[in-house]
């Protein structure tokens, strides 16, 4: 790894470009206009884009060494978490340290420091008159903070990409890379239930008088998995089958209860350690996070709120899900109990297969740069941007070198050098690999 590629992440890590509040504007202006500068010196051409009063986009471009090379998009964000609280830090989040092999620092892992390294190839490659793909940049500075710029800007966008490239996922383990191929989507509905006009007291009134919290919990039971902790079919309505190529691979992975123990987590049911691959990448789950009503007192509360998450699998579609999620709910209430959204947001899923054009072609570029073929994974979570891009027809592959007990959005966040040399290394195999999809490769 040159020492480059250290010093300039030192450079982009001391920028405290917090999006999630606390943050100071001008440092998120100084993160995105360094990445345009680094673009700039490369001989490409970078701006940033502002949309609306959202942080600044980056936004350009480096040109292949041949004017019929496909395009390629990479994604990453220089936006990053805040870092409280601080005392926890062995050393100041925003001054990176190595020691032990890693950096520390905010963003680290999160993503300034596992994307650099694919800007990095990229800006080389085009310096050096030698990059076999012509390249956009979008990198933005609201992935932490939920922002909507980068989606208004895809939306808008009709040039598009033969292919894209997010680096913001990771490993399986320290010899075993991964590409992501199917991520969650999610409905997130924050309602209300409301019982009678006040609050009542449950000496007078109790037994007699609705209790929102118990009309509250009908509802809840109307939607929430069973003891053996399959979700109601109407709402798994649409999922999409696991391809025989990806599930082969999911036997180098660490187990359900690995990962369970590692999470300090406890099965659902009886079967959760033995289903967890597949049920947390390639199935729903629904999750009450957040319950507030009543008090200590013995009142019985008039009205009860929560917060109620379906993630989707690849295949479902939200706009469905969230309906069929609100009809459920609604029938489960007793009569006389009264339900109202409050809030309510979604994101889609998103799949690519592991036999189309880019994905393997990533898989075998990602094997001559690590020594060992990736694993094809699915994520539980969700990126909406690469479900937006799978939504506009472009591949993407879904990678990254953070280890599994890399500690982002936590204290004394860390990435190491050597996800930082494999990380360039990959990615300059990626560019070579993909120019090949200007030579007819099938889609």
């Amino acid at each position: 790894m040159a020492d480059t590629l250290l010093d300039e992440l030192f450079t982009w890590l001391r920028i405290p470009s917090i999006s999630t509040g606390g943050g100071d504007p001008a440092d998120l202006e100084r993160a995105a206009q360094w990445a345009v500068d680094k673009v700039r010196a490369a001989g490409g051409e970078a701006e940033l884009v502002r949309i609306g009063g959202g942080n600044p986009l980056v936004i350009g471009e480096l040109r292949a060494a041949r004017e019929d090379a496909p395009t390629v998009l990479i994604y990453g964000h220089y936006d990053v978490q805040g870092a409280e609280p601080l005392d926890l830090w062995e050393s100041p989040p925003f001054e990176p340290e190595v020691r032990d092999g890693r950096v520390y620092a905010r963003g680290a892992a999160d993503d300034k420091g596992n994307f650099l390294p694919l800007l990095h190839a990229a800006c080389g490659l085009a310096q050096a008159g030698e990059l076999p793909v012509h390249v956009r940049v979008a990198i933005e500075g609201e992935e932490e903070a939920g922002g909507e710029s980068i989606a208004a800007w895809l939306a808008a966008d009709e040039r598009g990409a033969d292919a894209a490239i997010v680096y913001d996922s990771g490993m399986v383990g320290p010899d075993l890379p991964a590409i992501c191929v199917g991520l969650r989507g999610v409905v997130l509905l924050t309602f209300e239930v409301r019982a009678a006009r006040r609050d009542l007291h449950s000496g007078m009134y109790g037994g007699s008088a609705l209790n929102s919290l118990h009309a509250l919990h009908a509802a809840l039971a109307a939607v929430l998995p069973g003891p053996d902790g399959r979700v109601r079919d109407e709402l798994r309505v649409g999922i999409a089958p696991v391809a025989d190529a990806e599930r082969a691979t999911w036997d180098a992975l660490p187990s359900g209860q690995e990962a369970l123990d590692a999470a300090g987590a406890r099965p659902a049911y009886p079967a959760a350690a033995a289903e967890y691959i597949e049920r947390n990448g390639s199935d729903t789950a629904v999750d009450v996070n957040q319950i507030v009503a009543g008090d200590a007192r013995t009142v019985i509360p008039a009205v009860a709120r929560a917060t109620i998450s379906i993630r989707l699998a690849p295949g479902q579609d939200p706009d469905a899900m969230g309906a069929e999620l609100l009809r459920l709910l609604r029938g489960g209430l007793p009569e006389g109990a009264e339900l109202e959204v409050v809030s309510s947001h979604s994101a889609q899923p998103a799949l690519f297969g592991v036999d189309t054009a880019a994905i393997r072609l990533a898989g075998e570029a990602i094997e001559r740069a690590c020594g060992v073929a990736p694993a094809f994974v699915r994520s539980g979570g969700s990126i909406p941007i690469v479900a937006d891009l799978g939504a506009k027809g472009i591949p993407t592959i879904v990678t990254g070198f953070v280890l599994p007990d890399d500690p982002f959005h936590a204290p004394n966040e860390s990435f190491s050098l050597r996800g930082l040399e494999l990380g360039e290394r990959a990615a300059r195999e990626l560019l070579a690999a993909l120019a090949a999809l200007g030579d007819g490769a099938p889609q």
